[in-house]
């Protein structure tokens, strides 16, 4: 009884100092680390120590005899050395059987010649080794393992490196491709796109310099600087560090490319997906229609549907399933509401669309419900739920629940979300027949990118095609809620069918 007494006042100081010993690797590190996918990317901040922690991964894959040989590629002598002394660092500091850093030549075939590169070597009694290149060959054939591309926007022909590099997926190879930004049309930004956009299957990460700070990288600093940490002396570091950024701080530190700005969608994008049959139906009241009884409104508007959008709905086939997206606006903008019917094939059909110009609120909600109510095999809708327009969309979840009902706040994250498909669906056809409308056209291009993130900015323009209504985007905020909608998973709810329906039916089929 004693000895155990004895051993457990032994391990107490021990356990009491490893709770004060912060983890190795901060958070976004860790995350990186941990993630398996083949093909990894992430958009950083500047100086955050993701190579380092890059590195620590690095030197267990290698000295593991079930690991693989691991390709830095930088793009100058510094950064191959620097991360080839860091993996040195780590592989010390696990006990690891390592090397000692040899200067080597690698040589890689361009074309029809031969290239000798400055390397630096770590070999580990595994029989792997990690091999930092001085340059960015773009000829990596015959080699094996891990690649990583480090500052890959600055690499000369990033393409043609990533075309080596994923030969190597083929016998269970990895690319890990990181950077900081290097401009919106860089070619590394243009892969963020994709990915964004579906149509590359690689993990990504972002990484700010305020995701940083959260995961405690001031006080990584401290800790290693052996500097007191104080909250005040956190918020006086980051504004001095914002500061030397100067105006290069929004792509340097919060993986916003630089060099923003212009239209987002080309008119002739656009233009191939609108079709000339596709209905547009506007309905613009009087300023002083709201003062009318609100019994009148509502049998005048009733009336207008009956007359305008019944026909339309009665066209709709009913063995498909039917999305809306809604923008709301009460006075000087439009409320949109665009309706699409998913084929077979999932495309996205637009089958008509309805401007509201000056519409009361308790006319709205008559339109709206109208519209979903008979929709065939209604499946999602997704409403504008800022301002006033909360109070449509929640009249709607109220109406058809919050599984088929998305309310939407529409934020820079979630445009930064929604965007990229988006403009993924227009470009591959499957968000489709468009009407071919002025005012549409010049709605949609009215994205511009502002902070890195496409958006409609604060202005409005005039109705190009003899609207009394001025515009701001709103038909083009209406289709991506709409296509926002028909990405959703829906569940749709059981539908009881009377025996009248049953009736209806049968005589319908001709039984």
């Amino acid at each position: 009884m004693s000895k155990q007494q004895t051993v457990e006042l032994d391990l107490n100081p021990i356990m009491q100092a490893l709770s004060r010993t912060p983890m190795v690797l901060l958070g976004y590190q860790k995350r990186w680390c941990e993630d398996t996918n083949p093909v990894k990317v992430v958009e950083k901040s500047r100086r955050i120590g993701l190579t380092w922690g890059e590195a620590a991964d690095c030197a267990l894959l290698a000295a593991s005899n079930s690991g693989m040989d691991v390709w830095y590629v930088g793009y100058n002598k510094d950064m191959a050395l620097e991360f080839i002394r860091d993996c040195a660092n780590w592989a010390k500091f696990y006990g690891l059987a390592a090397g000692e850093i040899e200067e080597t030549e690698e040589v890689f075939k361009e074309g029809d010649e031969k290239e000798s590169i400055l390397a630096f070597t770590i070999r580990f009694a595994s029989g792997w080794r990690i091999t930092a290149l001085s340059s960015s060959p773009s000829n990596l054939r015959g080699k094996q393992g891990l690649v990583i591309i480090d500052e890959a926007a600055f690499h000369p022909c990033l393409s043609e490196l990533l075309k080596a590099a994923m030969a190597l997926l083929m016998w269970g190879g990895r690319v890990h491709i990181i950077s900081t930004h290097d401009g919106v049309d860089n070619p590394f930004n243009e892969l963020i796109q994709e990915i964004r956009e579906g149509k590359k299957p690689y993990s990504l990460h972002t990484i700010t310099f305020e995701d940083a700070m959260k995961d405690g990288l001031y006080e990584r600093i401290c800790l290693r600087t052996n500097r007191a940490y104080s909250k005040e002396g956190e918020q006086q570091w980051e504004a001095e560090i914002r500061a030397s950024y100067g105006e290069d701080a929004a792509e340097e530190l919060d993986c916003i490319p630089k060099n923003s700005g212009g239209k987002w969608l080309s008119r002739a994008l656009i233009e191939s997906q609108m079709h000339s049959h596709t209905p547009l139906v506007r309905k613009e009241m009087a300023r002083d229609f709201e003062l009318i009884d609100e019994p009148v409104r509502a049998k005048e508007i009733a009336q207008w549907l009956q007359e305008e959008i019944q026909p339309l709905l009665d066209d709709l086939d009913k063995n498909r399933p039917h999305f809306l997206g809604e923008d709301f606006a009460r006075k000087g903008d439009l409320t949109s509401l665009v309706i699409a019917a998913q084929q077979p094939n999932l495309t996205n059909e637009i089958q008509f669309i309805v401007e509201l110009g000056n519409m009361p609120y308790a006319q709205q909600e008559q339109i709206v419900l109208y519209i979903l109510k008979a929709l065939p095999l209604f499946s999602g809708a997704a409403f504008d739920g800022g301002g006033n327009g909360g109070s449509l969309a929640e009249k709607a979840r109220d109406a058809f629940g919050e599984s088929l009902i998305h309310i939407i706040q529409l934020s820079e994250k979630w445009y930064k979300e929604n965007t990229a498909p988006f403009k993924a669906a227009l470009e591959d056809g499957t968000l489709t027949k468009l009407p071919k409308n002025a005012d549409v056209l010049a709605d949609l291009r009215a994205f511009e990118i502002v902070r890195g993130v496409p958006r409609i900015p604060d202005k409005r323009a005039k109705s190009v095609d003899g609207g009394k209504n001025k515009r701001h985007g709103d038909t083009a905020i209406a289709l991506l809620l709409l296509h926002f909608a028909t990405r959703q998973d829906v569940r749709l709810p059981v539908v009881a069918v009377t025996r009248r329906a049953r009736r209806s039916q049968t005589i319908s089929e001709g039984y």
